[in-house]
């Protein structure tokens, strides 16, 4: 509607990102920092595989909270792995003990056409966390687009 005002975001990242000037400003982590925690640990260890834990929504969600349940930060971004891409392109991918390890392009030949379905998991984990947060947090992908959704993490 023309000339109707915009509601207020009452999420921080995102009042700040508004031009607003806060108390405190919002602050989150990026998801390497939280591979520390011991909570994320034990998850890591009950997947069983790095893959097994981006591609569990349940697990992946779980994960993408921890830093904030446990420090109260203002956002969340998304646990998950870009080389997950190339693996939905057709290339092998595997996690070891000295990092990941991606199949050359000179072995795969051609890269098949991305398959979705293969990164759909990532998208459901991303709602999980969603349903997961209060009004408090935003989502790295919400700040980006500046809208509103539900997002934070439960009181």
């Amino acid at each position: 509607m023309l000339g109707k005002t915009a509601e207020r975001p009452t999420k921080k990242l995102l009042r700040v990102l508004a031009g607003e000037t806060l108390e405190r400003p919002p602050w989150w982590l990026m998801r390497q920092a939280g591979r520390y925690l011991p909570e994320y640990r034990a998850l890591r260890e009950k997947a069983g595989d790095f893959i097994t834990l981006c591609l569990t929504p349940e697990l992946a969600a779980e994960v993408t909270l921890q830093p904030v349940h446990r420090f109260g930060m203002n956002a969340a971004i998304l646990f998950s792995d870009i080389l997950l891409v190339p693996r939905a392109l057709g290339q092998r991918l595997s996690f070891e003990n000295d990092g990941p390890k991606l199949e050359s392009l000179s072995e795969v030949g051609k890269l098949s056409p991305l398959d979705l379905a293969m990164l759909a998991p990532v998208g459901e984990a991303g709602h999980l966390a969603a349903c997961f947060r209060s009004n408090e947090i935003a989502g790295e992908g919400e700040a980006e687009a500046r809208r509103v959704v539900p997002a934070g993490a439960a009181a």
